[in-house]
């Protein structure tokens, strides 16, 4: 992107809307994103620092006045600079509080929006963390009125703030303009020091103590790490008119020094955006999340995390069987110029290939398929693709076939329509040839899987074959009355009934061999699925346990800190949400062969269990 773009406009009336411009952007960006977004107060210099975690000084509007340049939210992606083959979204929101709006609510959705899609947080405030700094933050406390992690009636009678940590973003508190010592009773403290102190509750059940810890509570109860940054002045008031022409050597050593620390941190600790169950998502993930929580927003509802990962869990695994699809076909094609195969086997050989590369794909693109709903149709589609091959292979094997034997029986016919097989000896020079003609039509290779079901006299006409039939006969029956040996008559319609009988009979002993060969290889192919499924199912398993492990640490030292304060109650919540967790990591894995029925179609999946599980 050369420069940003609108992703949540923000209209006058209130309303605000995903902009079709970023959303096709971010479909372009097959990437994982890590996405940082800051809020704060209007006119505190939130979009340089963003233009300096893009690299350039000119980007997002900094402005020079007291009003607000910035409406919605705007988005900038950039090749992330330390993570290879990542996306760095940058998303800075307009300011809070603007006198002009005049809208508090809306400025609430803008920073609930900001902390749903970010994965890194910045607030930025002037001055230092002071009270008044904390009662800019009052958003964070109505979060819990406009963010949902669970989408059912139920949820939306309980308190599942105790679940935002594992959703929402780290957070860093940038303080600018930062004019003091950092100490406290005479002993110097690092800036993160600062923060924790800044964030220390007071004992106390009055209403001035509750709304003193309020902001802090959500802040250390909802985001799961906390940075800060203090900056000094950067230069002159008027050269901070004109930020984005003031050269690096007119501001000030340590501005530019704490800057750069401040984009290295980012860089190097800020995570890649991840949902529910760990999946990280990329670009067009970000605009489909987006859509989801901006039309719920519009709708009047409360966004749902579990609403959007179901929502972007429908796409993204419809998109995962449309590219397994995909897959199969592209290296059934190269195969295609070369049908028909040789053999039945080779044909059922290369569509395992296929069908292996292509449940690979869907398995690394899909997720939250929790009732296998979208593999069951890929597992049908595969088949219906299988048979199209099939279809495709046997039609190439019988032109092949057919212009094999109409090339080898020209002699043949020419010799019947001619006569010359139409005189005493006749049927013996007739048997010999055709004999010999079913011999080269053996020895050619590459006829296909429907070589057996084609025979030399398929390709003579029939009247011709039938009057020659029947002069073959009689010159037999002739022959062997005059040398005193019995002939019974046999009609030219017996003997053609009796080979078409002995013909049909190896063709079906053939099929059914096939037929039990095809029955062998889809077993292989669903084993195949079961397989992967469980491999997959066990991973995110594990990566759920890894997520409530941490979560786990996390809420320990939050409890070790509250312990310490003397904070009893909070201790306890606590202790039943660390409790919740360790019940829910030791909960036996379900086991494959429970939803195995439920995948496979009909009497195969009972079949497949049986002979598999």
């Amino acid at each position: 992107m050369e420069r940003p773009v609108c992703l949540i406009e923000n209209h006058e009336d209130g309303t605000i809307r995903v902009n079709q411009e970023a959303l096709e952007i971010l479909s372009r960006f097959p990437q994982k994103v890590v996405v940082v977004a800051i809020v704060g107060k209007y006119r505190t210099g939130k979009s340089y620092l963003m233009n300096r975690l893009a690299g350039c000084k000119n980007g997002f509007s900094l402005g020079s006045t007291v009003q607000s340049m910035t409406k919605g939210i705007w988005m900038w992606c950039v090749p992330h600079p330390v993570k290879h083959g990542h996306t760095l979204v940058l998303l800075d929101t307009e300011g809070l509080g603007d006198v002009e709006k005049g809208n508090s609510e809306n400025d609430s959705w803008i920073f609930a929006l900001a902390v749903l899609l970010s994965s890194t947080l910045v607030f930025n405030s002037v001055g230092t963390i002071d009270q008044q700094a904390m009662d800019q933050l009052h958003y964070v406390t109505e979060l819990t009125e406009k963010i949902k992690v669970k989408s059912t009636e139920q949820a939306e009678l309980e308190d599942d703030s105790s679940e935002f940590k594992r959703f929402f973003p780290s957070f860093v508190w940038c303080v600018r303009d930062f004019n003091l010592q950092l100490q406290i009773d005479g002993k110097d403290i690092t800036e993160d020091e600062y923060l924790k102190n800044a964030l220390k509750l007071k004992k106390g059940m009055s209403v001035s103590v509750r709304n003193y810890n309020l902001p802090r509570e959500c802040i250390l109860h909802y985001f799961h790490s906390h940075k800060c940054f203090v900056f000094d002045r950067p230069a002159s008031k008027l050269d901070l008119q004109n930020m984005d022409k003031v050269q690096d050597s007119q501001l000030d050593p340590a501005f530019i020094q704490q800057t750069k620390k401040f984009c290295e941190y980012i860089y190097e600790k800020s995570p890649v955006k991840a949902l529910s169950g760990g999946y990280t998502i990329t670009g067009r993930g970000l605009g489909d999340v987006a859509v989801s929580y901006v039309e719920a927003i519009r709708s009047g509802s409360i966004p749902s995390m579990e609403n959007a990962v179901i929502a972007l869990a429908k796409i993204e695994n419809s998109r995962a069987v449309e590219d397994a699809l995909s897959k199969y076909d592209e290296m059934m094609a190269l195969h295609v110029c070369r049908f028909p195969t040789e053999t039945q086997e080779e044909f059922l050989n290369l569509d395992k290939e296929c069908h292996s590369e292509a449940v690979k794909v869907f398995m690394k693109l899909s997720f939250n398929d929790t009732d296998q709903e979208y593999q069951a149709r890929l597992i049908e589609a595969l088949g219906n693709r299988k048979a199209e091959y099939l279809q495709r292979n046997e039609e190439a094997s019988e032109r092949r076939c057919r212009a094999i034997l109409q090339e080898l029986s020209a002699g043949l016919e020419n010799g019947i329509k001619e006569g010359r097989f139409s005189v005493p000896g006749g049927y013996k020079m007739f048997t010999e040839e055709k004999r010999s003609l079913e011999t080269e039509y053996l020895k050619v290779k590459a006829k296909g899987v429907k070589e057996g079901r084609f025979h030399p006299a398929d390709a003579l006409h029939p009247p011709a074959i039938q009057n020659t039939q029947r002069l073959f006969l009689w010159c037999k029956a002739v022959e062997a009355k005059f040398i005193n040996k019995p002939s019974p008559f046999i009609s030219p319609e017996q003997h053609s009934q009796t080979e078409a009988a002995a013909r049909e009979k190896e063709i079906l002993e053939k099929a059914n061999v096939e037929l039990k060969r095809n029955q062998e290889k889809e077993q292989e192919n669903y084993k195949l699925h079961m397989e992967m499924l469980e491999k997959k199912m066990l991973e995110e398993r594990e990566k759920m346990k890894e997520q409530n492990e941490w979560l786990i640490g996390e809420k320990l030292k939050e409890q070790q800190e509250m312990l310490a304060g003397g904070f009893k109650r909070q201790c306890q919540s606590l202790e039943d949400e660390i409790k919740r967790l360790q019940v829910e990591n030791n909960e036996p894995t379900s086991l494959i062969g429970e939803i195995i029925t439920g995948i496979l179609p009909g009497n195969l999946g009972k079949l497949v269990k049986k002979v598999f599980l």
